[in-house]
């Protein structure tokens, strides 16, 4: 997750008071005589069986624009909103938003959970999860309360690991909630309509070598940027580009700005934050001496990522076509 989502924020949230919690690995029936209304779904790698969930809490953008996509607004109780992400106003989902609670503006806590009498809480782990905040599966299993993990934040989820590809987990999420609130149909349509509009891209990326491409989050002394392991990588190399940094096989992570002027990206993506405008990082670029001499700064080659477009949801793929338009439309 990008340095600032940790230190001010993170995933989705969603909680109450039922039975284990979820989130995950893939899915399987619970075959052991469980009660009708509860199905067996991975929860990263450990299969968790759920119940349909009445009143779930969703942590930030990401996680409750997967619940609004797949038309689960009924089943949602709220969502926690840190001040990183933009104004749920600017969501397509909106009106969604504007039926439900919003909760807190804060980071995802224990106390927040419990208030709402949750059954489900939708959130990442390292962000909306976090062992040093006292909120985990683990404990809300404790309580009673299911949850839920982005499968893209279990790349090292204790004990119970799962790595995918950054849209794929995105997919499976969709795909494992639709299980989880049975409306499998309506959560493979979405899901089937979110990789046609990907090949799209895919199919109308520029040919040839891909053009290096550096993702700024956050950071002066040194910069925080995607690794491998989140949609930004996925959302570069589907559009056509190269991110210069997908060989590390981590998430959100701190580099050096001596490997950025060693890479020599053509395009800088910036990761606009509700509380970390992009100009702000644009200056600080054209500024400092590290990188004012880097191609994608000479040229002026920036392109502005909606911070809900960065981290998992189904926003993914509207940073995608925006990213890929602007990729073909640059200067050869």
């Amino acid at each position: 997750m990008p340095r600032t989502r940790s230190l001010t924020l993170t995933a989705t949230a969603a909680a109450a008071a039922l039975l284990l919690s979820g989130c995950g690995a893939d899915i399987a029936d619970d075959g052991k005589g469980a009660s009708a209304d509860r199905v067996t779904v991975k929860r990263c790698g450990e299969p968790v069986p759920y119940r349909t969930p009445q009143r779930a809490v969703a942590y930030e953008g990401g996680s409750a624009d997967k619940l609004f996509s797949l038309g689960l607004t009924k089943h949602v109780h709220g969502y926690v909103m840190p001040p990183a992400n933009p104004p749920v106003s600017e969501s397509p989902w909106a009106a969604e938003y504007a039926k439900v609670k919003m909760l807190s503006d804060d980071l995802l806590n224990k106390e927040v959970v419990v208030d709402a009498k949750a059954d489900l809480v939708v959130a990442g782990w390292n962000s909306g999860f976090s062992d040093q905040r006292g909120i985990t599966p683990k404990i809300l299993d404790k309580l009673g309360v299911q949850s839920f993990l982005h499968t893209e934040s279990c790349f090292n989820y204790p004990k119970y690991p799962e790595k995918r590809a950054p849209f794929d987990a995105l997919y499976t999420d969709l795909e494992r909630l639709g299980r989880i609130f049975h409306v499998e149909k309506k959560a493979q349509q979405v899901v089937d309509g979110l990789k046609k509009r990907a090949a799209a891209v895919r199919a109308k990326a520029p040919r040839g070598e891909r053009v290096p491409v550096f993702l700024y989050d956050s950071g002066t002394d040194q910069p925080f940027t995607a690794g491998a392991q989140v949609p930004p990588n996925d959302i570069i190399k589907a559009a056509g580009g190269r991110n210069i940094f997908d060989g590390l096989d981590e998430r959100w992570t701190q580099v050096s700005w001596e490997s950025v002027t060693k890479a020599e990206p053509e395009v800088v993506i910036i990761l606009d934050y509700g509380d970390q405008p992009a100009q702000k990082k644009i200056d600080f670029l054209k500024k400092s001496p590290r990188t004012r001499e880097l191609p994608a700064v000479k040229k002026n080659n920036f392109f502005v990522l909606d911070y809900n477009e960065g981290i998992s949801g189904p926003r993914n793929i509207d940073g995608l076509e925006k990213f890929g338009a602007y990729l073909r439309g640059l200067e050869k």
